[in-house]
């Protein structure tokens, strides 16, 4: 047992490392696309390759060491001068890089199991693709390609037409008419005739499904379906027209050309690391449609009963199979990727890097701590009270430190993070025709694992939003003066106990008459209304509002900045939007640096005691009761010739009981502007351990979390950031 167990740990360990190499060697493939002729990033790959390859033998997994010996071979010839660096060349590297990544995703967990066929034919066409850039093998590759094309892979396996077939310039149109199309009056045939005036018909195979015997078979239903390949130079949408009449009763894929099954599969397994519902990974890739999809939740719903003897998702796979919506591979191949994302999500959770100077520092105080326990033990059984409160100081102090070094072993650079987006704004930016670079600024910043894990995916929209709506095209941006290169910028900075990641575009920036003409149309705002630029930007972040004129396939479906402002809220933080028609926008995340353990400010209100982050708290002063109470029209005291607008936090509590006479104002900063809150007493610091609420409060605006004091009362822990939004809105700081 504990052989095998042995064997677990190391194939485990074999998995994270090989998915850190390809993180490495991704890295090296973009800086050497901008560079050919970087000869540390060609050693680089090489390394990543043999390394894999290595490791991979001694696993077992033949197929991963076949494939990177492939890669191999191309790099030493690149190493020794006879080939040379092209785009091309980097281009199907970061394919080959891809491609490992599936292999790792198959093997991990089922070691043992075959490749399927689509990951088969993939291994093929790159591996054809590999030795056209070696010498010798023109022969060999003509062969191979020969023989993904007529249905049979290089190691003898077959598969089905749908799964073999590689589009070539042609749409495949998948076509299965309603049961009711000759009751409404219409012939499919009909349909077939008018698209072939649009272009030309290749070929065209009549499947007829679900159809019972002769003696059972009902003669005013249609059990007709088509699977075509259209050549035409028209539109999807023009296709989906010809269509428009049945559209509601019959379901119709329509391929785009030089697409293959293989190709469906592969952009499942390049979707985010995020998790996803089946039905919303295959409306991602484009190989299901909202009607579709809707068709789909309907029956799921219907078939609710069967949820005890199937998992949820599994039960919307095998309905989308069993209706001929979607092919059975890429459902599997979505089930596949759901159980890789969990499996990553839970590796990721538990597996962390720490440096070894600060495991060391830790286990040095660790030692202190020993001692100066045994020294505390020593000391109370004498009468030594000067002794003891010297050493329960020295303990406290130790105790401290152990706690910042604990938190600092769970903090880690964000760097490494942003370079992740290099490869997602490379392709998306050839995706849409853009030259973009990217900038990264601020990379040693360090924030807490938890929370670089879960900004990953807001990040990733605000990324899709700037390369889709903000930086224009290279012909554009030069008519507006601009260098045909747009400039995506990621930066990080601490400022006043949080962290602030900003994402920024020198684009068009946003047109504030189209938002608020948009938001007019919506009923979200009065046409007489008036608002401030950043006021009316946040409207941006409201559920379904996008003002783009065109849904693409990254952006624009009016959904994502309301998810970015829901998640970056949840982890207690706050996002602000800048921009400037003509020159660009930024965007401004603010988190906290921790989920764990603060040190606090602790005041008290009443009977009660709240928490303010130690660092947001800039100074305390005291003020006569009477003093407050004169201000007339205004929440706002003269400090030192600076006007600070102000709260009464009993006030806004509503705690009962008499005021202090003279009571405190602690100043807090918070977005580079300063707020008073007024408070009955200043307790001091105090370091707090933060507990969640629960979900029963989860509505509470201005608390982020609580802690226990040393009396087993509850302290409640203030949301700053959310209690000056307030004095905001209310206009405490008008004058």
């Amino acid at each position: 047992m504990a052989d095998k167990n042995s064997e677990k740990t190391f194939k485990n360990i074999y998995f994270t490392e090989s998915r850190e190499i390809l993180d490495s060697m991704e890295v090296s493939l973009l800086a050497l696309e901008k560079d050919t002729a970087d000869e540390e990033s060609i050693n680089s790959i090489f390394r990543a390759a043999h390394t894999i390859k290595g490791n991979s033998g001694m696993f077992g997994f033949g197929r991963i060491g076949d494939f990177t010996h492939v890669i191999e071979n191309l790099l030493v010839c690149v190493r020794e001068g006879s080939l040379a660096i092209t785009a091309n060349m980097t281009g199907l590297l970061l394919e080959c890089h891809d491609f490992i990544e599936i292999l790792l995703n198959h093997y991990e967990g089922k070691e043992e199991l075959p490749l399927d066929a689509e990951t088969e034919a993939l291994f093929n066409e790159l591996t054809v693709r590999l030795n056209t850039y070696l010498p010798g093998s023109d022969t060999e590759i003509q062969s191979s390609v020969s023989g993904i094309k007529n249905g049979s892979f290089n190691d003898g396996t077959t598969g089905s037409a749908d799964e073999m077939y590689v589009r070539n310039n042609c749409w495949h149109i998948s076509l299965r008419f309603g049961k009711n199309v000759f009751k409404d009056g219409l012939d499919p045939y009909s349909f077939i005739n008018y698209l072939s005036e649009k272009g030309e018909i290749q070929s065209i195979k009549t499947i007829y499904e679900d159809m019972p015997a002769g003696d059972k078979m009902n003669a005013d239903l249609c059990y007709l379906g088509f699977e075509m390949d259209f050549k035409s130079s028209i539109s999807k949408k023009e296709i989906e027209d010809v269509f428009d009449f049945v559209s509601k009763d019959c379901s119709i894929k329509i391929i785009p050309p030089n697409t293959s099954i293989v190709d469906y599969v592969k952009l499942i397994n390049e979707l985010p690391e995020k998790p996803m519902k089946i039905g919303d990974m295959l409306r991602e890739v484009g190989s299901l449609t909202d009607g579709e999809l809707a068709k789909a939740l309907e029956l799921q719903s219907e078939h609710s009963a069967l949820k005890d003897q199937a998992p949820e998702e599994l039960l919307m796979g095998n309905i989308l199979v069993k209706e001929n919506i979607i092919p059975k591979y890429i459902v599997d191949a979505a089930v596949a990727k759901q159980e890789n994302i969990k499996k990553r999500e839970e590796a990721n959770s538990k597996l962390i890097r720490i440096d070894a100077d600060k495991l060391d520092h830790l286990i040095n105080l660790i030692g202190e701590l020993v001692i100066t326990g045994s020294n505390v033990k020593q000391i109370t059984e004498s009468e030594d009270k000067i002794g003891i409160a010297k050493a329960v100081t020295d303990m406290s102090k130790l105790i401290e430190e152990i706690r910042d070094s604990t938190m600092g072993i769970r903090m880690v650079p964000i760097g490494e993070t942003f370079s992740r987006f290099e490869r997602v704004v490379r392709d998306l930016s050839r995706e849409k025709g853009k030259m973009i670079e990217l900038k990264i600024l601020g990379g040693d910043t360090e924030l807490d694992k938890t929370l670089i894990d879960k900004i990953s995916d807001p990040l990733i929209h605000l990324i899709r939003n700037s390369i889709d709506h903000g930086i224009g095209i290279p012909s554009e941006r030069e008519s507006a003066g601009k260098n045909g290169t747009g400039i995506l910028t990621l930066n990080a900075y601490h400022e006043t106990g949080s962290i602030v990641i900003e994402v920024s575009d020198d684009g068009e920036g946003l047109d504030r008459d189209k938002i608020f003409n948009k938001a007019i149309e919506q009923g979200l705002v009065r046409p007489d209304q008036v608002f401030a630029d950043h006021e009316l930007y946040q409207l941006i972040f409201l559920p379904g509002f996008s003002t783009a004129e065109e849904v693409s396939n990254i952006s624009g479906r009016g959904v994502g900045m309301d998810v970015v402002k829901k998640n970056i809220e949840s982890l207690r933080g706050n996002v602000y939007l800048e921009s400037e028609k003509g020159k660009g926008t930024t965007v401004r995340i603010h988190l906290p640096l921790t989920l764990a353990i603060i040190d606090g400010f602790m005041v008290k209100l009443a009977d009660s005691f709240y928490v303010l982050p130690l660092d947001m708290v800039t100074e305390c002063t005291e003020i006569d009761n009477e003093e407050l109470n004169s201000k007339e029209g205004g929440n706002y005291i003269n400090l030192r010739g600076d006007v600070l607008p102000f709260m009464r936090m009993r006030e806004f509590f509503r705690e009962p009981g008499e005021e202090p006479e003279k009571p405190k104002v602690v100043v807090v900063e918070y977005s580079r502007k300063k707020f008073g809150l007024v408070v009955d007493d200043l307790v001091g610091e105090f370091q707090t351990v933060i507990k969640p609420m629960g979900r029963i409060f989860s509505k509470l605006q201005w608390l982020s979390g609580s802690t226990i004091l040393g009396t087993g009362e509850v302290a409640y822990i203030l949301d700053v950031p959310k209690l000056i939004q307030n004095v905001r809105d209310f206009k405490y700081n008008e004058l």
